[in-house]
């Protein structure tokens, strides 16, 4: 998987190390109380970890996606109050398109809904953009065209999750893109929309490991009945199941990150494996969700314990850019069309790839 390469285990070095030094507890609620890190992102553009898939020729790095999993992963992990993951994103499409990528934090819309272009202007309203508000360019997608929106060419309705992140209503009217390219890729899907189900994938796997980390360490430091609660075979076995899943939810995401690199001009193969990630990362959740906060008691819904950082993203993390349902609605029509007969060999010949 993607810990092979050294490139890799550079980067997971670089982010992990970064994020445990700067996402502290104050960082975080200062963040929700929006206060913008700025110490934070320096540190990671100067890193050069926000632009690890933009070709190096267009200002980025030109790794892998195998590759910028850890980071990815190590967002999600340690809960980086930035638009990390949607820069990745938008640099790689901006990148495909042949449009410089410029510095700074950028948004990234899935242009599948209520948005059209026309005369090379765009019109329409893009609701709970992530981190809009913090973007100095928005990249949108539309039918396989990227357009890098400058922000004050746009109108904001800020709003926020239920984590606290800045979320936004976008609403364009005749915007004049700063440059305009096409992807060049077939797929069945807008492509922002899988790159960004992509990224979540991988932030929930790496908060789901960080909430299973935690309440670990609770279960071997509370005690009950004069032992820890870590020795009751109940709490056990309900950690272990959901250590399991966390464990289940990394390993397909890593899968969809790899099927990325083998895109060539088409997305449709790849398409399903970000389905598939998404869809394990969102019933996962749940069971990990339950399982750390039944481990903590009532002291992990309290604003003082940190648990609640992780498992609120973790539950917002879980809709945006299609939850499950939505995901597993893609997998059944996909599956239909192409006949039963066909749904072994996809499944074991994805499995050697």
């Amino acid at each position: 998987m993607t810990g092979t390469s050294e490139m890799a285990n550079i980067l997971a070095e670089a982010a992990g190390r970064l994020l445990e030094d700067h996402v502290t507890r104050d960082v975080l609620s200062a963040a929700e109380d929006g206060t913008w890190p700025q110490d934070l992102w320096q540190e990671l553009e100067q890193n050069g970890l926000t632009q690890p898939l933009a070709p190096e020729d267009r200002g980025g790095m030109g790794a892998t996606f195998a590759d910028a999993f850890v980071i990815a992963f190590a967002a999600g992990r340690r809960r980086a109050p930035v638009p990390l993951v949607e820069t990745m994103a938008a640099g790689w499409l901006l990148g495909r398109a042949g449009i410089d990528v410029p510095p700074g934090p950028l948004a990234l819309i899935d242009g599948g809904g209520d948005l059209a272009l026309k005369d090379g202007a765009l019109s329409g309203v893009a609701k709970s953009v992530p981190w809009a508000a913090q973007a100095g360019h928005l990249v949108v997608e539309i039918d396989g065209t990227v357009l890098l929106v400058p922000a004050d060419a746009v109108t904001l309705t800020p709003d926020s999750n239920m984590a606290g992140e800045p979320r936004g209503t976008v609403t364009l009217e005749a915007a004049k893109p700063a440059a305009t390219g096409s992807l060049g890729l077939t797929g069945n899907l807008p492509v922002a929309r899988t790159l960004g189900a992509l990224m979540r994938a991988a932030q929930m796997a790496g908060a789901m490991e960080g909430a299973v980390t935690l309440a670990v360490q609770h279960a071997g430091d509370r005690e009950q009945f004069g032992r820890p609660i870590a020795k009751f075979q109940a709490i056990q076995q309900m950690l272990a199941r959901a250590a399991a899943r966390a464990a289940q939810a990394r390993s397909a995401a890593e899968t969809a990150f790899l099927a990325l690199d083998r895109v060539g001009d088409d997305l449709t193969d790849a398409e399903w494996d970000v389905a598939a990630a998404k869809v394990v990362a969102g019933e996962a959740a749940e069971i990990v969700y339950d399982a750390a906060h039944q481990t903590h008691g009532a002291i992990g819904f309290t604003y003082e314990h940190e648990l609640h950082f992780t498992t609120r993203r973790l539950w917002a993390w879980r809709g945006e850019f299609g939850a499950e349902t939505y995901w597993a609605q893609e997998i059944g029509q996909r599956v239909l069309a192409r006949g039963a007969d066909t749904l072994w060999p996809d499944l074991t010949a994805r499995q050697k790839g």
